[in-house]
């Protein structure tokens, strides 16, 4: 688990790592398996798990699923947020051309 701004919601969050997002990932396919009405009681051991790991009190699981260090691409040079993508080119939030060796 790593600190880092997440572009969706504006502000810096905890994201998950490899193994912490497949738990998250098991977990929330469980919730769909659930049969009750409420989003918070459906998703209660995704939101526990999340909570408990982190002690950032989430209570919407789909963010949860996109707080993932692998979704993300590395640092901006100039800003020092992440890139949104490993193949970004541009950075988001700062206007920053990445240079790209392949």
């Amino acid at each position: 688990m790593e600190i880092k701004y997440c572009w969706r919601c504006k502000m810096d969050v905890p994201m998950l790592d490899k193994e912490e997002h497949a738990i998250a990932s098991i977990l929330y396919a469980k919730g769909f398996k659930v049969l009750k009405k409420d989003r918070q009681e459906r998703f209660k051991e995704l939101l526990d798990y999340y909570n408990d790991l982190t002690g950032f009190k989430e209570t919407e699981p789909n963010a949860i699923m996109h707080h993932s260090l692998g979704q993300i691409g590395p640092d901006c040079e100039n800003c020092g947020k992440p890139y949104r993508t490993q193949k970004a080119k541009l950075c988001a939030s700062c206007g920053n051309k990445r240079k790209i060796t392949e």
